[in-house]
Order: structure tokens, then sequence, then C-alpha cells
């Protein structure tokens, strides 16, 4: 026998004994018939067996995050198994120190996509079997409620069934830890080291035989939960300082479980000229219309855009599947044509109007001087990730307050201390920390309608705001590279290529600072990627994403500018130094 055979004979041989233990008959009979195939000479099978044979699907600080379908490298209901009964050994055995004879408490969502509902389901069993008080939301819904319900059910952990804006075929399992899991400034957020690895390790040590599944016990929550969060979003809502209310929303909630929840929170905030696009309301976990079901992925909003260009409407939210990502488009007045906004450009008016919100709450000007100083600042921390613009930090300074950068990822941005408001460029916003320790497209929702119909009232768009803030705080101009593999090998290679051959200069401007993440950066811990700086304050980020097998590269360039006239130039300079550096970039990875 070669070793091929061999191999082939030990996958059949693991198919086999997995799919003899899988509780759930369609993917013990789909991984039956794979492994048949396979056995019978079939190549695409055997490729198929050897990637879901590859390992075991591996906890991290994203949770879990896979393709549906059988063996240990995807997800299933034997993975989610064994995930809840590590997660519930961990609980117990944090609770059991932290506070001696308290029993733990968990909550548990999901959203619509395929499984979801079973894997919540059986995870509530799992967790109520070790002795956790358990609860279960009752019906798919956003992800924020998920993390709102941890806070307000003064809960040590939640779970959360979704795949986010993964493409249909992904399902995933987010872990949030509360009371006494974990410190205050992470109470409902997401994990991050060392509970994830300390989460990996009692699931590595389940046997997966010895897993029990109440058959009751759980308390299946009423309604109220749903429509305590929608109160407490809607009245986020300043209409003292703040009053108008005339604009026209188109709203898709990309076929997620958002739609509702949205629209009745605008609604109670005052925002009754909602149009949800009519393809895209319901949720459908096959996504039908768009390639991907993410905001910022080419195409995904082009129905909502031909609605919004139908009514004539004002602006366009859009929310991912699991509602905790808004994206915003609008029509651009210099060109007449809707375009969407930039993660940047968003986190900086809701930052500006943040600012702006305080400031009229403590008697400064009640129009909200957003470009600027808001009055006596009285604590409290902006943040955002390191990749995102650097133009909310100027924000925060000019108006008194301190700003943090975190690493990539809302686990991060969610546990800054004093935090009032926090973004990434990815599209995540957390306008309410109180509430919900995340990111949320719905709470984000309410105060980016609140900042358009200010900005409309007073005869003006967002794009006229974020030019008040370009004249104050410099241009703030950026764009990124996306690099997909097949291979994550290759990932490594082109971080290696940047180490040994380090550039000297991006878009002509000489590198001053080049700093390498992995090694920490001041008080960031250590994370993989590369950082440079250039003497006109261009700014370059090269990572591996932590979700995708993807490089990621993220640019921006500053520019100052003198006066309103001078914007137009400024915005083609700047589109021009970003050109430049785009194209050293990619010869600096050899594309």
């Amino acid at each position: 026998m070669t070793s091929s055979d061999a191999e082939l004979s030990r996958l059949v041989s693991e198919a086999r004994a997995w799919a003899a233990q899988d509780p759930d008959p369609a993917t013990a009979a789909a991984l039956t018939a794979l492994a048949s195939l396979a056995d019978d000479g079939d190549a695409a099978a055997r490729r198929e067996l050897a990637d879901s044979f590859d390992g075991t699907l591996q906890f991290g600080t994203a949770g879990l995050r896979a393709a549906l379908g059988p063996g240990p490298n995807r997800m299933n209901r034997v993975v989610v198994r064994r995930a809840a009964a590590g997660f519930a050994a961990f609980l117990a055995d944090a609770v059991a120190q932290a506070s001696p004879r308290t029993r733990p408490r968990a909550v548990v969502g999901y959203d619509a996509r395929h499984n979801s509902d079973i894997f919540a389901a059986e995870t509530a069993a799992i967790l109520t079997a070790a002795g956790i008080e358990t609860f279960l939301l009752p019906q798919a819904l956003p992800t924020p409620l998920l993390a709102y319900a941890v806070r307000a059910l003064d809960c040590d952990g939640g779970v959360m069934v979704t795949a986010s804006h993964n493409p249909p075929q992904d399902n995933g399992y987010k872990v949030y830890l509360g009371r006494h899991a974990v410190e205050d400034s992470g109470r409902g957020a997401q994990i991050v080291a060392p509970y994830d690895a300390r989460i990996a390790a009692r699931i590595d040590a389940v046997d997966l035989a010895s897993i029990a599944l109440a058959a009751d016990g759980w308390t299946v929550l009423d309604p109220s939960i749903a429509a305590g969060y929608e109160a407490a979003v809607a009245h986020l809502a300043d209409p003292e300082h703040f009053p108008a209310r005339d604009l026209k929303i188109v709203l898709t909630p990309m076929h997620g479980v958002g739609g509702g929840t949205a629209v009745s929170v605008l609604n109670a905030a005052g925002f009754g000229d909602v149009t949800l696009v009519t393809e895209q309301a319901e949720p459908d976990p096959d996504f039908p219309t768009v390639n991907f079901p993410n905001p910022e992925e080419p195409g995904a909003l082009d129905l909502a855009l031909e609605t919004a260009a139908r009514i004539d409407a004002d602006i366009v939210i859009a929310n991912d599947p699991d509602a905790d990502r808004a994206a915003v488009a609008a029509k651009d007045p210099d060109t007449g044509a809707w375009r969407m906004l930039r993660g940047d450009e968003v986190g900086a008016l809701l930052g500006a109007h943040v600012v702006a919100r305080l400031a009229a709450r403590a008697g400064g000007d009640a129009g909200g001087d957003t470009a600027g100083a808001g009055g006596d600042a009285g604590g409290g921390v902006f943040a955002n990730s390191i990749v995102s613009s650097r133009l909310l930090a100027r924000i925060a300074a000019a108006a008194g307050y301190a700003h943090e950068e975190t690493l990539t990822g809302f686990k991060w941005i969610a546990r800054v201390p004093g935090l009032l408001f926090g973004y990434e460029e990815a599209l995540g916003y957390c306008v309410a920390p109180a509430l919900v320790r995340d990111k949320d497209g719905i709470s984000a929702a309410v105060l980016i309608a609140e900042l358009a119909a200010t900005a409309k009232a007073a005869g003006r768009t967002i794009f006229d705001t974020l030019d008040e803030l370009h004249l104050v705080h410099g241009l703030h101009a950026g764009d990124q590279l996306s690099i997909r593999v097949a291979d994550l090998g290759l990932l490594d290679a082109m971080m290696g290529r940047l180490r040994v051959s380090p550039p000297d200069s991006f878009g002509g401007s000489a590198v001053e600072t080049a700093t390498d993440l992995a090694q920490g950066n001041g008080p960031l811990p250590p994370t993989e990627g590369l950082l440079y700086l250039t003497k006109d304050l261009s700014r370059v980020i090269i990572r591996p994403s932590g979700t995708e097998p993807k490089l990621k590269c993220y640019l921006e360039v500053i520019r100052s500018v003198g006066s309103a006239a001078e914007l137009p130039a400024a915005r083609q300079e700047a589109r021009a130094a970003l050109d430049g550096v785009l194209a050293d970039v990619r010869e600096a990875l050899g594309l």
C-alpha cells in the first residue's frame, strides 16, 4: 500500500467513525456518501474529505466561523456541542473562582442562517445540563441584541450563533463574557486573550460521549427583551437638542435579521419615513440578491440605491445580516451621483455628532459645533482601531476628550475604559457603550439619521458636514487593498518579503517610521502587521485578515486645506497621492 493509499484509508476510516457518532442525520449521510466516493477514487470527494478533516476548527477571539458541513474542520452539531460543553466548563470555573456558591448565568442568541436555531437550542441544552441558568432569545434577532442581553440580564456569558456577513454556506459562534467572568470594562464584550485560550483548552478536553443535553430547564425569553432593547436604543435620540426629523430613509437589512428591529427603532426615535428594500427585507439564509451579504462588497447596495433613486430618498442605511454593522450612502452634491461613504467617513461624522450632543447637553451650542470645540469636556474617551483614520483623534482632541487606538477588532475597542464612542473602519460603530459593548448597526443608524436630518434642516448634506471637518482638521483620505489568497502560506510569504526588503518610501515620501506590530506598539499588545509613517504623514498598514484568507492594506494621506474653495483641488491631490502609495504597496508586495 502506498502512502497515498494509506492516507486515503485513514481519511475514510475517520469519516465513517465521525458519521457513526454524528447526531445530525443529514451531515452523517453526506459524510458517508463523501467517504464512499473518495474510496471509489473520486478526486474531488477526496479533496473535500481531506479539507473537512484537516485538523480541528480552532476556537479563538472570533469564536468559531467556517463553512457548514461534516467533520472537525466545519461548523456542525458535533463541533458546536463540543464548543458549548467547553464554554460551560469555563464559565463554571470562572464564576466559582470569582463568586463561590453563585450559579452562573448565560444567554444564547441566533440569526437566520442555516442551522443557527439548531446550534442555539443545543447550546442552551448543554449549558443547562452543566448547571448554568440559561436564557434563549425568543427568535432570530440581531447580534447587538444578544450583546445587550448579556448586560441587561446580568449574565456571566453569552453565545451568538452567526457568521455575520460571511457567505451563505458559513456559520459561526461568537462568545461574550459578563458579570463574574471578566473585568468590568469587558462586561458584555466579545472575548479577548487570554480568555480565548482558556476556553479553547476546555473545548479540547471535552469527551464527546460525556456531553449531556438537558431536555428542558432553560428559559425562552419573551419578546420584552427585544422591546427593552428597542426602547433603550430609540431613547438615544435627542429631540430636545436635535429636533429635525424630516428625512427620507431607505433601509436594507441585506436578507438578515435586523429589518424589523431597525424600522421599529427608527420609527420610535421619530423617523417615520423609512422604506425597506422589498427584495432584501425578509431573512433569507441563501442571500439571493447579493454575491456576498456584506455592504462593503461591490454591488451589495445596488438594490438599495435603485430604491433611493426611485423615491428620491435623502439617505441609505444598510445593515449586514446580523445588524452589527451599518453602511451609509447619500447623493454627493459634487457629482449628483449616489455613493457609499467609507467607514472612516461615517466614523468621523458620528464622532463629531457625539461631541456635538455632549456639548449641547452641557449647555454649549445646541447646533453642535461638529467640526471642533464642544464646550467643557467632562471626561470620557473616544477610540478607534489602529487601521482606522486618524481624523477621530483630532476631533476628540479639539473638543478636549481623550482618544485611544486599539488593535483591530471590536473586542478591543469595546473594552476601552470610559468609552464614549468607538469605531472601526469596517463599518462598525459603538455609540452607546452602556447599552451594547460591541458594534451595533441599529443604534448607529439612529445617530446617523439624527445627524443627517440636522444637516438637511440647515440646508446642508452630510458631505457638507464632512467638508467642515476636513477644513478644521485636515483632509483625511483613505483607501484599501485586499489581496485574497487560496493558500494561507502566501500571506506569511508576503509579510516575510516586507520584513526582508522593507520599502523606503511610499508615494514619493520617505518612510520615517517603520513599526513591526508583531513586536508590540507602545501600549498595544503584539499583533501580526507592519505600520509605516512617511515624512508627509502618509500611513500604510499591512496585515493579514483575522477572519478571511486575505492580506489587507490600509492607506491614508492627510492634506491641509485653507478654505472651502481649495477642497476640490485638495481631494484630487489626495487621490493622486493615494494612487502613488498604492502603486508602491503593490511593488513592495511583488504584485
